[in-house]
């Protein structure tokens, strides 16, 4: 399993003791009658798969607009793929609203919308950086595992690069370590639209 890493450093340790705080399936559903879908936490497929399925569930229902909050410090790569693929097949219209840290995946899936439509609360924090992996076993495999994760920094370069109006050569320099930004620095960077405040002040362009 692929993984973009999250950072503190010790935050998978953290991670492995905690305890399942997802929310009651009635409160969920207040926030889907609101058309809002929460992304909290660590990506991997368990969270890719219900945000999916919320997803493609309000897109069923109507093509109203759809808000996704993202607080998240990164995870599985192709669970977080899944979600930034699915904002743009379905239909709705989507504006994500980041709150506390969009890091690692985490950034990739707040990239998967017009730069109009994203949006974060005063206090964030960004973070973009390269994958890494846990290969193990033969060297061959090792081998292969390396070149499959820079193939994925390349892809994920490209992605920020399109995304930002960032040259590329840039984008893939800054993610060889830890690129923290506040959300002036995201701003200025071409990773944030607007700082808000205030709900009202989400506006599908």
């Amino acid at each position: 399993m692929t993984e973009l890493p999250s950072s503190p450093p010790h935050f998978r340790a953290e991670e492995e003791e905690e305890k399942d705080t997802s929310l009651p399936g009635a409160m969920m559903t207040k926030f889907l009658d609101t058309r809002t879908v929460m992304i909290f936490g660590g990506v991997d497929q368990k969270l890719a798969e219900r945000v999916s399925s919320q997803l493609l569930y309000l897109d069923h229902v109507n093509n109203d607009p759809i808000r996704l909050i993202i607080n998240s410090p990164g995870g599985h790569v192709e669970s977080g793929d899944t979600i930034h693929d699915l904002v743009a097949f379905i239909s709705s219209p989507v504006a994500v609203i980041g709150t506390g840290w969009v890091a690692s995946i985490g950034t990739h899936i707040f990239l998967s919308v017009p730069k109009e439509r994203r949006f974060c609360l005063p206090n964030t924090r960004f973070l973009i950086h390269q994958p890494s992996g846990g290969a193990g076993g033969r060297a061959s495999d090792i081998a292969i595992q390396a070149q499959e994760i820079v193939k994925m920094r390349e892809r994920i370069a490209h992605k920020i690069a399109d995304a930002t109006g960032q040259p590329y050569d840039r984008v893939i320099k800054d993610i060889d370590r830890d690129y923290w930004m506040s959300t002036e620095e995201a701003e200025e960077y071409g990773i944030l639209g607007t700082v808000i405040s205030s709900a009202k002040e989400v506006k599908f362009k």
